[in-house]
């Protein structure tokens, strides 16, 4: 049955979505697996499910759609033989604030298992999770819970750049005893920030005490320090951020919630395209998108679900340790959210703190909470002035809401010079990323979005790029031209404003092209080029200004060409990683 959240009751529904299904599965165990700790793991199943392997219950029913969670199914397996796995799944959960949370929410309902299903085997001497706080500067808390340790075992740590170029040789070895945090400073590592997101492969393993490996496991990292100060802003790595953001569900038309690796670095390539730096979601994304921003470099903002609802105590305090333990050792991520406009339970806000080693800062989006003030659609003359009249951090979580593409480049510029002209704004995130259609099975292939309801999107479905994609990807240029006239007196230079954050301008580039169009009354024929060439870019740190100048303009032959044959001048800003991220033409 195909629903949208909370807008089912308008038409006559009383209780949507009631389906049940059962899935029904048979594997084998290698018969070297016994002795070992077998775990049955699900990455996100929608929504009460319950398992039973080989006939017996492998435990209680989890509750919540989003989340990761797992069965120690150990005694119940038959090795070297068949096992018989079966997964019942309620499409309505029987806890009503699961349903309050998840369903009654703008955004389609589905059922089912929709992310991977896999089983771990480890050793019965092993680590069972580690929980990693790596600072900008190489220092590092490494948080191991182990099981099965005698008290002689030790604990080792190597450290790999992730892009192979060179290695950390040294290896750090701990007493494992009764202590679980371990402490290493890492020397000539580079930090990790949006702009150059360098990632380590830290591997650890548990040795006995004649230094065999007993069990050996492996975390990808980025050594970075995020804080939250107080009537200040948000900073990472020392430096103030100002996030350039949207709002992201996990949605393709055919798949639903079920989405893929690729699909993820598609999103994440073309959010960067329009000069963003960073994401939010209404709930825990793919693990693989996670994975996305944190090697292309987007800063995350991850969400406990709660869609203007909150989950009772009891079980919100399972899915936000579910949530964090999971998601706790991705560099991208600068904040914890805790629901959604009211949907918080704000007794869960200490358990983000107690399960994150890092204490990233948690906020109530909506919500003017704990100093970081994140009011949802500012008006313009109201919503400045709430802002740049107080004495708050602020960082509106939702703006420019985008139904039909008429928002979000719209007023954009209007709004971002008023924000960013006061120092305590933090940044704000466009609602939303795509249009949510799904192609609906039942009505011939349409591709329906719920009337009003869905297509919100800055990119349709299939990740169309719509109007405001261009808009937006010029007012967030992290290279700005300032406004400027061709007129004969023009000297070849102009001013270029570096909007990165830790990106000094002398690492990127620009190139020119002076081209020639015929008359519109006489001919369609695109323009030829007339002369092309590099502009010479300022050395320039984050937030100065200062002057660029075409390269040849000193020959008198190119000045000439320009002003005689030259109809217009077309720059484009090249960025780190060589791609464009900005063009600009003017007549001349």
């Amino acid at each position: 049955e195909y629903t949208y959240g909370r807008w089912y009751k308008k038409k006559g529904v009383k209780n949507p979505s009631m389906e049940e299904g059962i899935y029904r599965h048979t594997f084998r165990v290698p018969e070297d697996w016994r002795g070992k700790n077998i775990r049955l793991w699900f990455d996100g199943v929608m929504t009460d499910t319950d398992v039973i392997v080989n006939g017996v219950s492998a435990g209680e029913t989890h509750r919540g759609g989003f989340y990761r969670f797992s069965y120690d199914i150990t005694s119940l397996l038959k090795y070297g033989a068949a096992n018989k796995l079966e997964v019942r799944v309620k499409k309505h959960s029987g806890n009503k604030s699961v349903n309050a949370a998840e369903r009654k929410a703008d955004w389609w309902l589905f059922g089912g298992i929709y992310r991977p299903v896999w089983l771990e085997a480890k050793p019965q001497i092993r680590i069972e999770h580690i929980a990693v706080d790596a600072k900008m500067d190489g220092e590092m808390q490494l948080y191991t819970e182990l099981k099965g340790v005698k008290g002689k075992e030790k604990l080792t740590a190597a450290l790999h750049p992730l892009d192979g170029t060179d290695v950390c040789s040294e290896v750090r070895m701990w007493e494992v005893g009764h202590d679980s945090v371990f402490a290493h400073i890492w020397k000539n590592v580079e930090p990790w920030t949006p702009e150059k997101p360098r990632l380590y492969n830290l591997i650890v393993t548990l040795r006995n005490e004649e230094g065999e490996a007993l069990h050996r496991t492996s975390v990808r990292v980025g050594f970075r320090t995020v804080d939250f100060r107080p009537r200040d802003g948000v900073y990472l790595n020392g430096t103030k951020l100002v996030m350039k953001g949207i709002n992201r569900h996990s949605f393709h038309p055919d798949g639903g919630r079920t989405t893929n690796k690729e699909l993820s670095i598609q999103d994440a390539l073309l959010i960067k395209e329009m000069n963003m730096n960073a994401v939010r979601s209404h709930y825990p994304p793919d693990e693989h998108f996670l994975d996305a921003c944190d090697s292309l470099g987007l800063l995350y903002i991850d969400e406990l679900a709660g869609w203007q609802n909150a989950y009772d105590t009891v079980t919100g305090s399972k899915l936000v340790k579910e949530m964090i333990a999971r998601d706790v050792n991705h560099p991208c991520i600068v904040l914890w959210s805790n629901g959604n406009e009211g949907g918080w339970n704000m007794a869960t806000d200490k358990l983000f703190y107690r399960y994150d080693p890092q204490r990233r800062h948690v906020i109530h989006p909506w919500a003017d909470f704990d100093e970081l003030d994140t009011h949802h659609y500012p008006a313009y003359l109201t919503g400045v002035g709430r802002f740049t009249n107080g004495y708050k951090v602020f960082m509106p979580t939702e703006f420019m809401h985008g139904l039909y593409d008429q928002g979000h480049g719209a007023g954009l510029e209007d709004f971002w010079a008023r924000y960013t002209a006061h120092p305590l704004f933090a940044g704000g995130f466009l609602w939303a990323y795509s249009d949510e259609a799904v192609r609906r099975t039942d009505c011939n292939g349409i591709l329906d979005s719920e009337d009003y309801n869905a297509p919100d999107g800055i990119v349709g479905p299939y990740r169309e790029k719509e109007g405001s994609f261009y808009s937006v990807r010029e007012i967030w240029s992290p290279i700005k031209i300032k406004p400027l006239q061709l007129t004969p007196s023009f000297n070849g230079r102009f001013l270029v404003e570096n909007r990165y954050l830790f990106t000094n301008l002398k690492e990127c580039s620009m190139r020119y092209r002076v081209l020639s169009y015929p008359s519109p009354l006489q001919s369609r024929a695109e323009g030829c080029t007339v002369d092309s060439g590099r502009v010479n870019l300022p050395a320039l740190e984050p937030g100065e200004t200062g002057y660029a100048c075409i390269a040849a303009w000193e020959n008198p032959e190119i000045r000439e060409k320009f002003f005689s044959k030259g109809d217009v001048l077309e720059l484009e800003a090249i960025g780190l990683d060589g791609k464009s991220v900005c063009t600009r033409t003017y007549p001349i």
